[in-house]
């Protein structure tokens, strides 16, 4: 194995969440160097310098906006000029209005739909030259099990985007080397989907998401964690253009 191809590079977006650091932690310990994506400079370079340290591999924290074009091209291109490749791109990073849709505004509804759909689509534009040149890549966008159910409008209608921005990219990129593929997963107790809840109204948020699997729990990063780094190996070189649900079924429930 030559110098280049020894050791894959993984850019992970809200590397600096609860979500992207546990699969940031994963790629790492598999000896991946790890690029952290986030718009948080302290979380982030906080969180890949505990990577580096509890892993001993390269990981690093950079400031991203990715609701902001601009802000995701010079990445790429530092991307390209640092390391000249992309092997493996999770798209992570979300918001989450949950405002109703008699309540939702403009500027949130924007919002969700560049950070949750454009930043991904951008990101995968960017990369483009990248790929053409390696003539491979593992691309892997997290959407929600709510794209099936409903739920929060903005945030439900820019999930079923990644959905079909997955099967796009999997036809646009495949003759790149390239797959695309999504993980669905149902709710993760997490400081995003806890936050603006209080504990009561959290409490209640996951007794029903319980209730709603037929496992009869919740999904942890780990089951999360353990579907992106299967669809990002060669294991799943065939796959592409696949949504894969990690619910414990909970996908086949109507939205508690």
């Amino acid at each position: 194995m030559n110098e280049l191809h020894r050791f894959p590079l993984s850019v992970v977006t809200g590397g600096a969440g609860a979500l992207g650091s546990a699969i940031s932690r994963r790629f790492a310990r598999g000896g991946d160097t790890v690029i952290l994506l986030d718009n948080n400079a302290e979380a982030v370079q906080t969180v890949a310098r505990q990577l580096s340290e509890e892993t001993g591999a390269q990981v690093h924290g950079w400031v991203v906006d990715i609701s902001d074009d601009e802000s995701i091209r010079l990445a790429v291109k530092r991307i390209d000029e640092e390391f000249g490749r992309l092997d493996r791109l999770v798209n992570n990073a979300a918001v989450n209005p949950r405002a109703r849709l008699g309540d939702v505004d403009d500027t949130e509804w924007d919002m969700a739909m560049a950070v949750n759909l454009r930043g991904p689509m951008s990101l995968c534009r960017s990369a483009i030259p990248i790929w053409t040149r390696t003539g491979t890549g593992r691309v892997v966008n997290i959407t929600s099990r709510t794209w099936l159910s409903g739920g929060p409008t903005a945030y439900v209608t820019s999930k079923a985007g990644v959905v079909g921005l997955t099967r796009s990219l999997a036809v646009e990129l495949g003759p790149l080397g390239v797959t695309a593929n999504a993980v669905a997963p149902s709710m993760v107790v997490t400081p995003f989907t806890k936050g603006g809840r209080t504990d009561e109204e959290f409490a209640l948020f996951v007794d029903k998401h319980t209730r709603m699997s037929p496992l009869g729990r919740l999904a942890t990063a780990d089951d999360i964690v353990d579907a992106v780094e299967f669809l990002a190996s060669d294991k799943a070189r065939f796959v592409s253009g696949e949504v894969l649900h990690v619910c414990g079924g909970a996908q086949l429930a109507a939205a508690p």
